[in-house]
């Protein structure tokens, strides 16, 4: 008879296909259940973090819905870190877990419902009778909320008897907010009115527009009103006519492109929180500018913000066009007045810094020239985010994911690298990533290569520091010594578990990149790239952030 463990498998497995975990004996019958009774394709990772991380960079990549597991205990406090990324970066997934029994916690048990509430996370705990409808429940939860779940069995009865699998339902979707009152509509007739009468007209656009696919209504709102775009780095490329866009605001935006945005009359904002990086810590807009914003957020999460509509990005997209329609409204002509393309240029470096190491604009701009074309990249946290967000872009949203910035943590590149893999699985992925997350999450390199295979490469910009501490406690005049990392050699890592390595001292070294990427996938190995780049060349976003604490800014690096 099937288990309370395979009642959980058989009912998740009708609305997800990937499963990501470590076994132990907490989840060992659900995941028996997951390969001998459903078609869900279960890949091991190393450790229990790198569960949660694949499954949150698989939705990432794909929009679909993921799972992870874990063991009771240990397994479970090991997987905190990416769970409380995820509720942050609200992605939906579900992660099982086993629990204690139900007649007690036993020695080593710890208080796992409590640990999850602490990182924001709900559980939602199965009994003998009730598993399919209680995963049900939690697959609703999770996708209407867009946020992470835990799906916990009890040790005592996840080998239960459960009878045959019962139908429990299909989960129910909530229809996207819409502006259905007299408050909205006004609103929305004021932002209209805006445009029409706007002579800069800007449009910005976050990941809220991206999640209601609300790209070509942004793109007709932009055509309506003759706007230039910009996005938020996690809605890069969403609007259709890239020769009118800015590109990504904040500190990763090119310095020529966030000028223009200064002399925006009207801004409207879709589905971005305008967090302080987005808004260049408040100097994103002039003064004078009227900014209104579109979220699902129950009032405006900024106080530039002059007018709100709660709603979806995409509805409210079309019903603004629909007003300008019966207000006759003209094109601004703004975004025919102005060449777009050299605004959006970046610094293409020295080549060498003044220390005798790499200079990371360089290295950013040589590897951008020898990316495949169809690249999704997974950002790991740290100093060097700057290079790939502003050197390599991408086609859409959903390839370019940085995880670990909700959170400010790192170390969750590798694991999360197999998940990008299989939700794109035509797609070359690539990690860049720094040498303290490189080695912080050393034990899933082997389930990148495994995984990924030819399909796969990283990039470690390799700068034998922590270097966002560097650029900030050590301009404060902390001791640096904990700061540091020996060198490590990344290139001889990376072929103990059966990728290829590069040691990179000079651009040519790179070379070896134009020669993978022409390689058929089937043909070539898993790349790694050890850059040794200088800490010394501080990235633009990471200068903001030095002068809003009030640092001398050091001079550029020169050589």
């Amino acid at each position: 008879m099937p288990t309370v463990s395979a009642h959980v498998a058989s009912t998740l497995a009708r609305h997800i296909d990937h499963v990501f975990g470590v076994m132990g004996n907490g989840n060992a019958y659900f995941l028996d259940a997951v390969e001998r009774d459903t078609p869900a394709t279960y890949t091991a990772v190393r450790h229990e973090a790198g569960g949660v991380a694949a499954a949150d960079a698989f939705h990432r990549a794909s929009g679909r819905l993921a799972a992870a597991t874990a063991t009771y205990g240990a397994g479970f406090t090991n997987a905190l870190t990416p769970l409380a990324e995820s509720a942050q970066a609200r992605i939906p997934l579900v992660l099982v877990v086993g629990d204690a029994p139900t007649t007690g916690p036993r020695a080593w048990d710890v208080d796992q419902i409590a640990l999850a509430a602490a990182v924001g996370v709900r559980t939602y705990t199965v009994g003998a009778t009730d598993a399919a409808t209680t995963t049900v429940a939690a697959i609703e939860h999770a996708v209407n909320d867009r946020v992470p779940v835990i799906l916990a069995i009890p040790y005592d009865v996840a080998a239960l008897d459960a009878g045959p699998v019962p139908d429990a339902g299909t989960p129910r979707m909530s229809p996207p907010p819409a502006p259905d009152d007299e408050v909205a509509r006004a609103a929305i007739r004021d932002i209209a009115t805006a445009l029409r009468d706007a002579e800069h007209p800007l449009l910005l656009a976050g990941r809220g527009a991206w999640v209601s696919r609300a790209g070509s209504a942004l793109g007709a709102l932009a055509d309506a009103t003759g706007a230039i775009t910009a996005t938020s780095s996690l809605a890069r490329s969403i609007f259709p006519r890239s020769e009118y866009d800015l590109g990504v605001t904040g500190g990763f935006g090119a310095e020529g492109a966030m000028t223009l945005i200064h002399r925006a009359d009207v801004v409207v904002v879709f589905g971005a929180s305008l967090n302080q990086f987005t808004m260049r810590f408040g100097d994103l807009f002039a003064p004078s500018t009227r900014v209104f914003q579109v979220d699902v957020a129950s009032a405006a999460t900024h106080p530039r913000v002059t007018g709100f509509v709660r709603g979806d990005a995409a509805i409210v997209a079309r019903e603004i066009s629909a007003e300008l329609d019966r207000l006759a409204a003209a094109p601004s002509g703004w975004r025919e007045a102005v060449d777009i393309a050299p605004l959006r240029r970046y610094d293409d470096g020295d080549g060498m810094a003044p220390d005798g190491r790499l200079d990371p604009r360089s290295v950013a701009q040589r590897i951008a020239e020898m990316l495949p074309e169809d690249r999704v990249v997974v950002s790991d946290g740290g100093h060097f985010i700057g290079w790939a967000n502003m050197y390599w872009p991408v086609a859409s949203p959903d390839r370019m994911m940085m995880v670990g910035t909700a959170f400010q943590t790192i170390g969750l590149g590798w694991p999360s690298l197999p998940g990008a893999a299989l939700a794109q699985p035509d797609a070359t992925v690539v990690l860049t990533t720094g040498d303290g997350g490189a080695l912080m999450a050393l034990a899933d390199l082997d389930s990148a290569v495994r995984v990924a295979g030819g399909r796969g490469m990283a990039v470690i910009w390799n700068d034998a520091a922590y270097g966002a501490e560097v650029n900030l406690y050590g301009l404060k005049g902390l001791a640096r010594d904990p700061m540091l990392i020996p060198q490590v050699d990344f290139a001889t890592l990376a072929a103990g578990v059966g990728a290829e390595g590069v040691v990179v001292e000079r651009l040519e070294d790179l070379d070896r990149l134009s020669s993978w990427a022409r390689t058929p996938v089937q043909d070539r190995p898993f790349l790694v790239l050890d850059c040794r780049i200088s800490g010394d060349v501080i990235a633009p976003y990471q200068r903001e952030i030095i002068h809003v604490n009030g640092i001398a800014l050091p001079e550029p690096a020169t050589t």
